[in-house]
């Protein structure tokens, strides 16, 4: 049986409600697997708008094996290459951003305009078919001031997602933001390990004493539950009359939803204090004072908590079957000034320790799976709902793909 067969036959026979076997946490074939049924299929959120704001800005990634880079190109339309030049491979940025006229490849010079296309390339015929080595495009959407790219051949249609999540993030302005502080954390544990770990506060009151000060661990704060919460029933009213979109929506598989949650009482934002961390709002249609977080989620990539005076966003990306980055981005109005509107210890303070206190709590959960004596247990009913909606996610998503791939394979064969 290869690895194929044999994570199909486990999750065929997986017990619901309880946590996946050892291997999809550590076995690097498994890990593959999951790269090749997910990762290089899905949307993925990759970046902000703001962060290609000039023509020419790039950004660059790595997602599994494919090196990506995103420019804006002289239109203003952002683009996304595969990373690779189309002569012997190198890989044409290196930089994590930056600017430039003209895309090089610092190996031998060959020269691509933004839209991809060859401009010279050096010491070669000169009758070479410049059109058939431009650089490979990969998928790229944009919402709201975010970017999305997908690596499969024939991505799935992404309007759903933007006809779900546009209407709860249009009040923010993305567009009009800017990065005032970037942080990338590895985490030795798998990437489910991570996901797993967000989606339940079951772990908050003893792990993130900074974060339990703002944010509530009622696991009915987020609405997804179905647990009646009048407290929230009343913040989603009166944000709503002012124009913003509150109540809980998902799509129906729960890949991908946005609510707005209350903040714990007397407090507005994530800061030491409770206080905002800035002192003008994101942008002019955020005139209510109270409203909470929204929050949005889109497996595989990201979770998100926009507030009226800055948002916080985070991307996840696997590097190994134990390997984990996880970058956190704090956007604040593009005019509001450092020193003057914010400080960035003051604005970061939170997530900072609780993005450190989560890695200590992910290591720790894969130091223990790694063990030989682990074995699945049942989450918690109450506590663990959306632990249990994302790993019904993956079961649901994976599975079928492996089957059908699988039996794709084996009728090639014959």
């Amino acid at each position: 049986m290869n690895a194929r067969q044999a994570m199909l036959a486990s999750l065929q026979s997986r017990k619901t409600g309880f946590a996946l076997p050892r291997p999809f946490y550590t076995d690097p074939d498994y890990f593959q697997l999951d790269m090749e049924t997910i990762w290089y299929r899905e949307w993925l959120f990759v970046a902000h708008e703001c962060e290609l704001r000039d023509p020419g800005s790039y950004v660059t990634l790595q997602i599994g094996a494919y090196p990506i880079l995103l420019v804006r190109d002289r239109d203003g339309q952002i683009r996304a290459f595969h990373n690779t030049c189309r002569h012997r491979g190198s890989r044409i940025c290196s930089a994590p951003r930056g600017k430039t006229t003209r895309l090089v490849c610092p190996y031998h010079q060959w020269t691509y305009n933004h839209d991809g296309s060859l401009i010279s390339a050096r010491h070669m015929p000169k009758d070479i078919d410049k059109s058939a080595y431009g650089l490979k495009t990969v998928a790229c959407e944009l919402l709201e001031g975010c970017v999305y790219v997908c690596l499969a051949k024939h991505p799935k249609d992404f309007a759903p997602v933007a006809e779900l999540a546009a209407p709860y993030l249009a009040p923010y302005g993305l567009k009009g933001l800017k990065v005032a502080h970037e942080h990338t954390i590895i985490e030795k544990g798998n990437w489910k390990l991570v996901w797993e770990n967000n989606r339940e506060c079951y772990h908050c009151l003893v792990n993130h004493p900074q974060l339990c000060k703002v944010f509530p661990e009622n696991p009915a704060a987020t609405g997804h539950a179905g647990v009646a919460d009048p407290e929230l029933d009343t913040l989603w009213t009166e944000c709503e009359k002012a124009g913003l979109p509150s109540q809980y929506k998902a799509d129906s598989t729960l890949q991908y939803r946005a609510v707005r949650t209350a903040l714990v009482d007397g407090t507005s934002s994530y800061t030491a204090s409770g206080r905002p961390a800035v002192n003008r709002p994101l942008s002019d249609r955020l005139t209510k004072e109270e409203i909470g977080a929204l929050l949005l989620y889109h497996y595989p990539s990201t979770w998100n908590h926009f507030l009226r005076d800055h948002a916080t966003t985070f991307r996840v990306l696997p590097i190994s079957a134990e390997e984990t980055a996880v970058t956190t981005k704090w956007l604040v109005h593009k005019d509001a000034v450092e020193g003057v509107d914010y400080t960035v210890p003051e604005l970061t303070h939170v997530w900072t320790d609780t993005n450190d206190q989560d890695r200590r709590v992910v290591e720790e959960n894969a130091l223990g799976v790694r063990s030989p004596a682990y074995e699945p247990g049942p989450y918690s009913d109450a506590y663990e709902d959306g632990v249990m909606q994302f790993v019904d996610w993956y079961v649901a998503l994976v599975g079928p793909r492996l089957a059908g791939d699988e039996s794709t394979k084996l009728r090639s064969a014959a």
